[in-house]
């Protein structure tokens, strides 16, 4: 097999998301994925494989944390989309068959890839107990962000509070099916983003996720109900920072951004 290890969110390497890709001939056993996705240990491992022409989609395509499938991953499409496209395995926009229905990648002139994801269902919930200690903080707003997506969104005091969260990741398990995404206003109007955010999803085998395009399903109608705008460009503010442009469309949210190949090997085992 051969394997690409893809940043993603970002035009430089060392930035970003990485990713790894895998594009088969089939799926291989659930087991065999998984124990993949643990050796390549980066938050997703995409594998994807060509379906018959005619149909809804042209290309499966899953994710796996090192420790379990998921729904939906914003990040390792794009790499996969970006895969596709630079290596001439698909040309213009694909349409991946998901968990998550089918998936449409764009690539444009500039390099850059636009995601058409399906908007996450917010709902706003009381503050769990808990909640506030876990992350070190009192939370100003929490919403339910459904199924695809499954983390709590909890809006903090300000950038400066997302910038220096230091959750407790065990307690922060106890609630949400994957995470909790942390939010806030970008502090300077000028510095070229809207939003900050921080992924942590400790039930899926990561602490912290660099750039989250799945959570910016959620973030995107939430920024863009109170900004008053559908175009708005987030920060991902980890280690490995990366920007999300999106646009709001309804029941489905836009994601751009770019990706950069920095590995490309062969699976031996």
């Amino acid at each position: 097999m051969r394997i690409r290890i893809v940043d993603a969110f970002t035009d430089r390497p060392f930035a970003g998301n990485p990713a790894g890709v895998l594009l088969l001939d089939a799926f291989p056993d659930d087991d065999r994925l998984q124990r993949i996705a643990l050796e390549v240990n980066h938050s997703e491992t995409a594998f994807a494989h060509r379906l018959p022409p005619g149909g809804e989609a042209d290309w499966a395509l899953r994710w796996f944390t090192p420790a379990a499938e998921v729904a939906m991953c914003g990040h390792a499409t794009l790499a996969t989309a970006h895969v596709l496209h630079t290596t001439g395995a698909h040309r213009g926009a694909v349409r991946f068959a998901t968990r998550s229905g089918v998936l449409v990648a764009t690539p444009h002139e500039d390099g850059s890839i636009t995601l058409d994801f399906p908007t996450a269902p917010l709902t706003p919930v009381e503050t769990p107990a808990g909640v506030a200690a876990a992350l070190g903080t009192e939370p100003r707003t929490v919403l339910d962000t459904g199924p695809n997506v499954g983390d709590l969104l909890v809006e903090v005091a300000d950038e400066e509070t997302v910038r220096g969260l230091t959750p407790d990741l065990e307690a922060l398990s106890a609630h949400s099916e994957r995470g909790v995404i942390a939010t806030a206003r970008a502090e300077d109007p000028a510095g070229g983003y809207d939003y900050v955010s921080r992924c942590f999803f400790p039930n899926v085998g990561i602490d912290e996720d660099p750039v989250t395009g799945s959570a910016h399903t959620a973030l995107a109608p939430f920024w863009s109900e109170r900004l008053g705008r559908p175009d708005l460009t987030g920060l991902q503010a980890s280690s490995r920072p990366g920007r999300v442009r999106t646009r709001l469309r309804g029941g489905r949210t836009l994601l751009s951004g770019h990706a950069v190949t920095v590995i490309d090997g062969e699976l031996l085992a």
